[in-house]
């Protein structure tokens, strides 16, 4: 795979040197306004990245955000892929990754050799791939999609085209009912949402009977056939705040939860369990990687830094921008940017 993030030092080795005394909130205020900087953040981010970010989203949401910016600088709070995006869609700004380490499970799955082989196997199909792929994934795609809008571009494909999806094969299955289409998987999975487990969620529900379900379609059949609600974060966070009821099994991710106890105080949220019947699966280890002082010297020092080549950028552009050529303004609404 190509190398898309750079970085000239250890981050490990520069913070030792970090003095105690520090205010990193305060410093990164500091940096923001030196550097012409927006600080886009994941609904999977920590409680502290969340609260420090200029906007807080979805894959959807931060993808317009990073097109429409007119900030000099980009800090990704998020993984890879996310990075990758904001550079694909701003060339021109400077991105950075608090961890360079901070990858994607889904990514990992889908190496562009073996995509390559699988995508001429099925030749005169149409590759539509979830936004959670390698650049060079989406430089071989034809649209690329996400949990917000899947269904939405599909419903605008003639129905006799022959379609490829990769690479998470459960929200691959949800589309494929939900549209009636037969569309051809890609096996990936994502670490969190596979971890749920049926038999302890039914074990949460009985204990909570008046708890409505919100589920992630990354999230196997067997849990989302409990679901009263499927959706992107974006969609389940809203379910969750607005909805009808007080209670609410979430599974997907759990730091959305500190959106939901900001938006509806007076609710009650419990992330679905995994198979011990805790929540620790409900954690992104790579998205865990990010941290304040990690962005902090991502933005002083302007690394880990994505760089794409000119040929793969405009090759993984194309796919991008006919997803949001296809996607309503009415889908996840957002409003341009004014960095300060």
């Amino acid at each position: 795979m190509i190398e898309t993030v750079f970085e000239t030092a250890n981050i490990n080795d520069i913070s030792q040197n970090l003095d105690p005394f520090i205010n990193i909130v305060e410093e990164i205020d500091r940096l923001r306004k030196d550097k012409n900087a927006v600080i886009l953040a994941h609904y999977y981010q920590s409680a502290e990245i969340q609260d420090i970010a200029d906007f807080v989203g979805d894959s959807l949401d931060l993808s317009r955000k990073a097109a429409e910016t007119n900030a000099n600088m980009i800090a990704f709070c998020g993984v890879k892929f996310m990075a990758e995006c904001a550079k694909i869609l701003s060339p021109k700004k400077t991105v950075v990754l608090p961890d360079k380490d901070a990858g994607c499970s889904l990514e990992e799955s889908c190496r562009p050799d073996d995509f390559k082989i699988f995508k001429e196997n099925h030749p005169n199909h149409l590759v539509l791939s979830y936004v959670n792929c390698s650049a060079e994934i989406k430089a071989l795609s034809d649209i690329i999609v996400t949990s917000s809008n899947a269904k939405i571009i599909i419903d605008q494909l003639p129905e006799n085209q022959k379609i490829i999806f990769g690479p998470d094969k459960h929200l691959g299955a949800y589309l494929n009912k939900e549209t009636g289409r037969n569309m051809v998987l890609w096996p990936g999975t994502c670490i969190v949402h596979e971890q749920f487990n049926e038999r302890e969620l039914v074990k949460l529900m009985t204990r909570h009977p008046s708890a409505s379900l919100a589920a992630h379609p990354e999230c196997p059949e067997s849990i989302l056939r409990h679901a009263d609600h499927i959706g992107s974060t974006r969609s389940i966070l809203d379910y969750a705040t607005k909805g009808v009821g007080t209670e609410f099994i979430v599974a997907t991710e759990q730091h959305i939860i500190h959106q939901m106890q900001l938006e509806a105080p007076d609710r009650t949220f419990i992330p679905a369990p995994g198979a011990d019947g805790t929540c620790n699966c409900a954690n992104c280890p790579y998205m865990a990687l990010n941290d304040l002082e990690k962005l902090y010297f991502a933005m002083l020092n302007e690394m880990p830094r994505i760089e794409i080549p000119e040929d793969l950028r405009l090759s993984a552009l194309s796919p991008l921008t006919k997803m949001l050529e296809m996607t309503p303004k009415s889908i996840n609404p957002t409003n341009k940017i004014e960095a300060a």
